[in-house]
């Protein structure tokens, strides 16, 4: 061997392989191979002091705490059964506010307006319920329409072609236009 002071061998008894990119354990400071550097892997006796994980109770989002030992999986299920302080009726389910004045009901999904994009309850969703400003325009042009006479009326009721209107109830032969 030429170089001996390079490398080091791994401090597991059961591998003392010499390794020329040796880790040194942050818990209990020895040299190891990269296959015994972790914690369990090489049984390190100050483990606890690093590898330390505080499991959060999903429901409550607190922490659980778990004694060394302890799995904990069943440590967080006990505190879901006793301590946890996770209320389902406290939970807010009727959040969107309708947004007519002086409507104070609350809905558990929105109701967007298509005209105004305003949020509005289930009495308030029509435009006409809740004075909807955009829907003036809609408004008008549906009167004049129904004004017009049957049908579609006047100008909503032709096609332009080439030029010339044609009426829906007068349409030209096929192949003559």
């Amino acid at each position: 061997m030429e170089l001996p002071w390079l490398g080091r061998h791994c401090s597991e008894r059961t591998c003392r392989q010499l390794d020329f990119l040796p880790l040194k354990c942050d818990a209990c400071g020895e040299v190891f191979c990269k296959e015994h550097i972790r914690y369990d892997d090489h049984r390190c006796s100050s483990a606890y002091k690093k590898n330390v994980q505080v499991p959060v109770c999903p429901l409550c989002n607190a922490p659980v705490p778990v004694q060394k030992g302890e799995v904990p999986d069943i440590v967080v299920g006990a505190h879901m059964d006793k301590d946890c302080k996770y209320n389902p009726a406290q939970q807010k389910i009727f959040t969107n506010k309708c947004l007519k004045p002086g409507c104070k009901k609350k809905e558990m999904m929105k109701v967007v307006c298509e005209q105004c994009g305003g949020n509005f309850c289930i009495k308030h969703r029509h435009p006409l319920d809740h004075d909807c400003k955009a829907s003036t325009v809609v408004l008008r042009a549906q009167a004049e329409a129904s004004e017009l006479g049957p049908g579609l009326g006047g100008e909503l009721g032709q096609i332009r072609n080439g030029g010339d209107y044609w009426s829906f109830d007068r349409l030209p032969p096929p192949g003559s236009v």
